[in-house]
């Protein structure tokens, strides 16, 4: 059936045919970069405060029960920024959206380095998460809409492979810098800094690129898109298409489509099965990053040595994030979501029952490493299975569900670790992790090299 969302403008067919053809140009990879390098700092972001979370103690003189909000500040605004800048990309174009990400991020991070107590510290993680809460949706959505189907899911892989370096770097950073100071301030401190002006620089590249052809178009700018494609088509050395004919009457700029349509009968389906992935997602995957300093620190082994370990196990991010880039081209992406995340149940339950810190940096190290392959492989599935209308505002919606878990689950884990240990709290993670297969199992559609029309259409 035609999906009315991607068809309502004449021409959308075209539109998709000359994007899909298209080899991959300098502007392609310029956006890949450009948008691996923003996704870098968002991961930064995620892992900083729970790899330092043991010096932010000691630092502020915290207790077991101030540390999980401060935990969860970040997470908390990270939703509502999903939400927000979500919804914006889709009225008023996703260029826009993922530039004022960076801008509110690299500021409020600059700001929390001057936190002279834990309030300040979690207002300014707060509004440092609203600044790239939409982050990984918007870098999805924009390159998903940009790039040809049959190298959508490498390229994105690529991005995300670079975006993973951001993990071992901050764990390394923090190994480095907690144990002193630079320049009389405290190393930890420094994290922040180089959080803020790294996304500064990132927002200048940023500005450079492209807006995304298939939202102009799908908002009735119809000649702003074909500006665009005929730029790609020059860069390609392809003859563009004939000019089309001016309009008689100018067509007027269309609103955004309505929130109310995820909810309809043709999307009602793939909404509900992202909201329920992303609340179990979370359990596993940010459960175990954030959870990793605090479950060797229950070990007993010391705040220095948990670190380097923690430093170790990371390296699993960028190397996993590798893996799954002859992957995601070459296998259905449904399929590979749902055998990586059983995978890492097995692994994550395995790291839980290790009683030496050798067996638990192994552990890690594949778990971290599998996770990647299923996180990259969730990425692009997300944006794939909506319209282009609705892309980003379904895209970051139920992606949002995932940071306000985030954000709750420092009250459920830290909690269940200290109660019960680490077994049992790995054993909750791979249950959840099951749940998430079995959710794309019955609900999810096949993506791989084809068209997002025909995806979005087949709804």
């Amino acid at each position: 059936m035609a999906n009315p969302l991607d068809t309502a403008e004449p021409g959308t067919a075209a539109v998709a045919a000359r994007l899909d053809r298209l080899p991959v140009t300098r502007t392609h990879r310029r956006a890949t970069v450009a948008v691996g390098l923003g996704l870098f700092f968002e991961f930064y972001e995620v892992f900083l405060t729970g790899t330092i979370s043991a010096v932010l103690v000691s630092e502020f003189k915290l207790s077991k029960a101030a540390l999980p909000p401060l935990l969860a500040s970040t997470f908390l605004g990270m939703f509502f920024g999903a939400l927000l800048l979500g919804r914006l990309a889709d009225r008023f174009g996703r260029r826009g959206a993922f530039l004022l990400n960076l801008a509110l991020y690299s500021f409020f991070s600059l700001l929390g380095a001057f936190s002279g107590n834990a309030i300040m510290l979690l207002i300014t993680r707060f509004f440092a998460g609203v600044g790239l809460g939409a982050e990984p949706p918007l870098a999805d959505t924009y390159l998903t809409d940009l790039l040809p189907a049959r190298k959508r899911g490498k390229l994105i892989a690529w991005a995300y492979t670079l975006a993973f370096c951001g993990v071992p770097v901050v764990g390394f950073l923090a190994k480095g810098l907690t144990e002193g100071s630079f320049l009389g301030i405290a190393g930890w401190r420094w994290l922040f800094v180089i959080g803020a002006l790294g996304a500064g620089v990132v927002f200048l590249l940023r500005r450079g690129l492209p807006e995304s052809p298939r939202w102009l178009h799908s908002v009735g700018r119809t000649q702003e898109a074909e500006t665009v494609i005929r730029g790609l088509e020059a860069e390609a050395g392809q003859t563009p298409a004939a000019e089309p004919a001016p309009a008689s009457v100018e067509k007027p700029v269309r609103k955004a489509a309505p929130i109310r349509d995820l909810f309809g009968p043709t999307y009602r389906r793939r909404t509900i099965m992202m909201t329920v992935f992303h609340v179990l997602q979370t359990i596993g995957y940010y459960g175990f990053g954030t959870m990793v300093p605090l479950v060797l620190a229950a070990k007993g082994y010391p705040v220095s040595q948990s670190l380097l370990f923690t430093a170790l196990t990371f390296l699993g991010y960028p190397v996993g994030s590798a893996l799954s880039l002859p992957l995601v081209e070459r296998l259905e992406r449904k399929h590979l979501v749902i055998g990586s995340v059983l995978a890492m149940a097995v692994f994550g339950l395995a790291f839980g029952l290790a009683n030496s810190i050798a067996l638990a940096i192994v552990f890690g190290f594949v778990y971290t490493a599998i996770s990647n392959v299923f996180s990259n492989s969730y990425h692009i599935y997300q944006a794939e299975i909506f319209p282009t209308a609705l892309r980003s505002t379904a895209s970051s919606g139920t992606y949002s569900i995932s940071r306000l878990a985030s954000g709750l689950m420092p009250f459920v884990l830290v909690p269940l670790l200290d109660s019960s240990g680490a077994t049992t709290l790995f054993v909750v993670i791979g249950a959840a992790l099951v749940l998430v297969a079995l959710d794309i199992a019955i609900l999810g559609p096949r993506t791989t090299g084809r068209s997002v029309e025909n995806v979005a259409g087949e709804a």
